[in-house]
């Protein structure tokens, strides 16, 4: 199987003023298509070769035989659900059982927002902050580089990329403004 890159849910100008035209042009076309080609070249003639991202992560994870296979097909998955958890028209609060959810769970969606933001905020160095669901009860994550939640047996339910390409020229080293944007005026609930 060879991996494809999936086109992006909205125009890359969509995010506008919040993510630029040019962030997304390099993030999405440049980082993004980095890890999609890397993977393909790293799993011709391998077992890996007929799997699903999602089969590649759980057979890879935790295997440093297969760290640079894991780190690609893992963020090449990450990238694609960040494409999806945001929207030209996010923002807000959700309105459907995750709601309830967030507030059983944090106390309401300010709270959720503030220790998510700080997550993803104190994130060392390249990484992601994640929703997550464990066993029934959200859950706030924060991985760093390639990690993510699938190799931890969690379902993501949204996530902000950290890493300085998902920001950088749009915020320069303001990590918080970013996530701020994001949470206010980009998340897909």
């Amino acid at each position: 199987m060879s991996f494809e890159m999936i086109d992006l849910p909205y125009e890359q100008n969509a995010l506008e003023p919040y993510i630029s035209a040019n962030t997304m042009s390099y993030h999405y076309g440049k980082h993004y298509k980095t890890y999609i080609d890397n993977l393909n070249k790293l799993i011709v003639g391998t077992k890996f070769e007929k799997m699903s991202l999602e089969e590649i992560i759980g057979e890879s994870a935790k295997k440093p035989e297969y760290a640079s296979i894991f780190n690609n097909a893992a963020q090449a998955w990450n990238h694609e659900f960040f494409w999806n958890s945001m929207s030209p028209n996010g923002g807000g609060e959700p309105i459907t059982e995750l709601k309830d959810m967030i507030v059983r769970d944090f106390g309401s969606v300010e709270k959720f927002k503030e220790e998510f933001k700080a997550a993803a905020v104190s994130q060392f160095g390249s990484g992601w902050a994640w929703l997550v669901e464990d066993a029934g009860k959200l859950k706030i994550m924060k991985t760093g580089n390639a990690d993510t939640p699938l190799a931890h047996g969690l379902r993501p339910i949204l996530t902000v990329d950290v890493w300085e390409h998902a920001y950088y020229l749009d915020y320069q080293n303001r990590r918080a403004d970013f996530v701020s944007a994001f949470l206010e005026h980009l998340i897909n609930w």
